[in-house]
């Protein structure tokens, strides 16, 4: 049996299809998403999803923050991740992603703030320094 995977921001349906298996960092840490899981609601972190195909292989997301919600009804899980922003790492432009994390890690040093950690959290899970 298959999860039915849902990764939506306010802009557009970023990915959707049968996977395995999704993993993904809560704020109270990671989570794994096997079909039958019991319904859940969490908050997500500023970090990267995985999800498992039903062939074995990848996709691989990067979400800043949101939710993730599973409901399972009548056999069938779902799985939908509604986030804030989120993007393929295949989408990701690397470039502009180190120069990104370079004016981050400068405003992180300038002073300790809430937005320059959260900005420099973004960063790191774009250019996969964050695992």
């Amino acid at each position: 049996m298959a999860l039915d995977v849902h990764l939506v921001t306010p802009e557009r349906e970023v990915w959707a299809g049968s996977a395995e298996m999704v993993i993904a960092h809560g704020t109270d840490g990671m989570v794994g998403i096997l079909a039958d899981h019991a319904p859940l609601l969490i908050r997500l972190s500023i970090a990267r999803l995985r999800i498992q195909l039903e062939g074995g292989g990848w996709e691989e997301a990067v979400v800043d923050g949101g939710f993730l919600h599973v409901t399972n009804a009548e056999g069938s899980t779902r799985v939908d991740i509604l986030a804030t922003s989120a993007e393929m790492t295949g989408e990701i432009d690397r470039r502009a992603a180190q120069a990104r994390l370079e004016r981050a890690q400068a405003r992180v040093t300038e002073g300790d703030d809430a937005a320059g950690r959260a900005e420099l959290a973004k960063a790191l899970a774009r250019t996969g320094l964050d695992e």
